[in-house]
């Protein structure tokens, strides 16, 4: 695992919401009395692990989230991807004469849900979309999930963090963990 299973649940990595959407119940290992899902912690392991070699591959990556500022900020810088915090703008993706206009080769959203305007555009743009899914976000336009809590912000830090430190080490620009100089904390937004 890229860290203790006891690091996720900390984090609260692995709690859903008490809405389910049909295509997330495969994600899912349990329903709590209170209606909360559960995520299989091993399957979040594995798809972070997929996501981080998937998107090492690329040099343009565009990652869009309405409220997640810090982690997608930090994410970025280290990875060297295109951050997009707040509002997306129409046509950036879509309308070449618009002076935002941007030619990513994939998009990664924090919330599916939240940040429709972004997987819109890439979807006509047709690239491929990467989203961090709770329990109740449809993947009919998202090419590859990992799921998770991505509500809290504990959660999405510790996601951004192990996909940097990921790519990083698949990228070669460190050879060990211990060589990765951020810590969790410094990609939780305050």
């Amino acid at each position: 695992m890229l860290v203790e299973k006891e690091v996720y649940v900390q984090h609260g990595v692995h709690i859903g919401t008490s809405t389910k959407n049909e295509q997330m119940k495969k994600f899912i290992y349990r329903i709590l009395p209170n209606g909360l899902a559960l995520f299989k912690i091993e399957l979040i392991d594995q798809r972070i692990r997929i996501v981080a070699n998937f998107l090492s591959k690329f040099n343009e990556i565009l990652v869009a989230s309405k409220k997640a500022r810090k982690p997608v900020e930090l994410f970025c810088s280290v990875v060297g991807a295109k951050p997009v915090i707040g509002r997306f703008p129409p046509g950036m993706l879509t309308n070449p004469n618009y002076e935002l206009y941007y030619e990513p080769e994939v998009v990664l959203v924090v919330d599916p849900f939240v940040d429709k305007q972004a997987i819109s555009e890439a979807s006509k743009a047709r690239l491929p979309i990467v989203a961090l899914c709770n329990t109740f976000n449809a993947l009919s336009l998202v090419d590859l999930a990992i799921p998770c809590n991505n509500r809290g912000r504990k959660s999405v830090a510790l996601v951004f963090y192990l996909l940097a430190r990921e790519i990083e080490k698949i990228r070669g620009r460190i050879r060990t963990y211990a060589d990765f100089k951020y810590k969790v904390e410094d990609f939780l937004d305050v």
